[in-house]
């Protein structure tokens, strides 16, 4: 009897190191879905894409393996985006990853509890996704594109670069979120360094001779293109960047694309790709039972500014050193 339990003993033992039990194993094999759900179309975030994936392996999260992720584009549709995110909701993901503000916010009002992180969007708090960067609460948090200052800073740029400058024209649209932000944004600061605004409101390509006719009229001395311009009103960088010239305005932006098309500055962040790859961090630790709410939401820590002296010299501007030893890349 003896011998017969010393036998049971160690055949239980030898099971227990030779595999786990059926519920660990099951544990093991698991595969976590997450949605995505993006404003703009798989085109326009192939490098993004790229680098979010290679965050989540570096975390050790693998597609097909322990991960799956089911993807939802608007492809500029802003209007998609309610639609797009109930669908993932119906397909059971555990958290959605949000590619710009305009998606946040979609997955926001899908969901009050399912976790969401945003890998990029202006202004979390102005917009009301998070009610502060240190403690989001709610259920979202991420990566903000822009700090509370950035728009100050597109001020300090022209200021430095026109240094009699009392007036700035601001090119907005009230149809792209990222551009009223921007307008409400740029007051306080225009204030501080005693620069008058001139409103450049715009809602249609139509409007933009007017617009830059009106402020001709109103003597403005430099031009702030506000983020989300083009695609709120369906226009190209190069036509805004022609009216800039023939007007003689010295314009910032925040896209290298209106940088090519001839715009005098362009000023952001860092690639959005570097976003996307830190946005799987917050993945990892929501995937390992953390909470949205206990997850401070991130800031850019580096900015990129770029000049075109091309620009510059048809304007009849000499870019003073100390804006000029700024830049991180030159067009000359």
């Amino acid at each position: 009897m003896r011998l017969r339990t010393i036998g049971l003993i160690s055949t239980l033992a030898l099971g227990l190191l030779a595999g786990p039990l059926p519920t660990e194993a099951q544990q093991t094999g698991k595969i976590h879905r997450i949605g995505y759900l993006s404003v703009r179309g798989p085109d326009r975030e192939k490098s993004s894409l790229a680098a979010f994936h290679q965050g989540l392996r570096d975390l050790g999260w693998i597609k097909g393996q322990n991960i799956a992720i089911e993807y939802r584009w608007a492809a500029g549709r802003r209007e998609r985006l309610p639609a797009l995110a109930a669908e993932l909701l119906g397909l059971k993901v555990e958290l959605i990853v949000t590619g710009g503000g305009a998606a946040a916010r979609a997955a926001q009002g899908a969901s009050k509890t399912i976790p969401i992180v945003m890998a990029e969007a202006t202004a979390p708090v102005a917009r009301g996704l998070v009610q502060s960067l240190a403690r989001p609460g709610g259920n979202i948090t991420g990566l903000s594109r822009r700090s509370p200052e950035f728009f100050g800073k597109l001020l300090e740029l022209l200021k430095g670069t026109v240094p009699d400058l009392t007036r700035v024209a601001v090119l907005w649209s009230p149809k792209h979120p990222a551009s009223i932000v921007g307008w409400n944004a740029i007051q306080p600061p225009a204030r501080q360094l005693g620069l008058e605004l001139h409103s450049m409101e715009v809602r249609s390509p139509n409007d933009l001779d007017k617009a830059f006719q009106d402020a001709n009229r109103a003597r403005a001395g430099a031009l702030v293109v506000m983020p989300g311009l083009n695609t709120g009103i369906g226009t190209s960088w190069k036509r805004i960047a022609d009216l800039a010239a023939k007007s003689r305005l010295p314009a910032i932006s925040t896209s290298r694309r209106f940088l090519r098309a001839g715009g005098l500055i362009t000023y952001n962040t860092t690639r959005m790709a570097d976003q996307y790859f830190r946005a799987a961090t917050y993945v990892d630790k929501i995937l390992k039972g953390a909470k949205p709410a206990d997850l401070p939401v991130e800031l850019p820590t580096n900015y990129i500014m770029r000049i075109n002296l091309k620009t510059a010299k048809q304007l009849g501007i000499t870019i003073p050193a100390e804006v000029l030893f700024q830049a991180t890349e030159v067009i000359k």
